[in-house]
């Protein structure tokens, strides 16, 4: 998770961790500097970058970090970025507004939402929608939404977790389609 910055990326100093995440040693504790920089690379990012627009596949920069106690490479990313997903926050809120209240189809979901147009002869559905909504529901995806886990069909609990995003949204947006609200709520849960 990235601390609140003006301009990406920031500076080493402006996106240093305050501690270790898995050793727990303060950044600067006792008068040493324990979280050095790492250096900076790059991490794909796909989706739409706002409601209604074309699915893209961006890089990402990438500030890492090094714990010189556990040696832990700790990595600063932009808060569109969700840990161990292609796709960005957006864009899978956006996924699940579409499936789960909009009740599109998996293929039109992913014609939407992910920029790779070449798929198998037997291709059919999506489904990454199926295995995001099993992570919503058991807590491990969009857990600043505070659902906690949630039980019932992926399209029950894509619909509620879109109605949760989109109660995030800021009120400007409140009359725009449900997709769009839930896309733009994820920068405000996050």
């Amino acid at each position: 998770m990235a601390p609140e910055v003006k301009f990406w990326p920031p500076t080493v100093e402006e996106a240093r961790p305050t501690h270790c995440p898995r050793c727990g040693i303060g950044a600067r504790e006792g008068g040493t500097l324990w979280l050095y920089g790492h250096g900076l690379v790059t991490r794909q990012q796909r989706g739409p970058a706002a409601p209604g627009a074309k699915a893209t596949c961006e890089e990402v920069v990438v500030r890492r970090y090094l714990c010189l106690k556990c040696p832990t490479v700790i990595r600063v990313v932009p808060a569109s970025c969700v840990p161990g997903k292609h796709f960005s926050g957006a864009a899978i809120a956006l996924a699940l507004a579409l499936w789960g209240c909009a009740g599109q189809s998996a293929a039109e979901v992913r014609e939407q939402v992910n920029d790779w147009r070449v798929r198998g002869a037997a291709a059919r559905g999506w489904r990454t929608l199926r295995r995001w909504a099993a992570e919503v529901g058991a807590g491990a995806l969009f857990s600043g939404l505070g659902l906690g886990v949630l039980a019932g069909s992926p399209r029950e609990v894509a619909r509620r977790a879109a109605q949760a995003l989109a109660g995030h949204a800021p009120l400007a947006w409140r009359s725009a389609p449900i997709e769009h609200q839930a896309q733009l709520g994820y920068c405000h849960v996050t």
